[in-house]
């Protein structure tokens, strides 16, 4: 099977764009080239991009799919590190949690400011976000 980067892309939901981004990042290997100079991907490449889109809708930085990804093309060694990773992820998405949860706590206060309709120059949304007191 070799098919061109645009049938990739059909397959695994991914724009060509990021295809060749995730290349020059070096989480996909270089495809073969066809006579028109065509990218040529194999099987192997749309189970790779799947593994790496699938990764990314975990939310997990790239760094932390090429180190993944270090260890899947390791099969036989340890993989003590990518619990520690996942750990890790899972550690900084309680922390993004958080700092949602605040977020959501400040809208809250500042959607209070203004409860009816009013003129845009009474608007109490938009004095407390000129002088900051939502977060008060």
């Amino acid at each position: 099977m070799l098919i061109k980067i645009g049938e990739l892309a059909t397959r695994t939901g991914a724009t060509v764009e990021t295809i060749r981004y995730y290349e020059k990042e070096e989480l996909l290997p270089e495809p073969t080239r066809s006579q028109g100079n065509y990218r040529l991907y194999n099987a192997a490449h749309l189970e790779r991009l799947q593994f790496v889109l699938h990764c990314r809708t975990l939310d997990m930085t790239l760094d932390e799919v090429r180190t993944l990804l270090q260890y899947r093309d390791k099969p036989d060694e340890n993989c003590g590190e990518v619990n520690v990773l996942l750990d890790e992820h899972i550690d900084a998405v309680e922390t993004r949690i958080e700092e949602l949860v605040q977020l959501k706590r400040h809208l809250l206060a500042l959607r209070q400011q203004c409860a009816t309709e009013a003129p845009a120059k009474s608007c109490g949304i938009l004095h407390a976000l000129a002088d900051n007191s939502c977060h008060k």
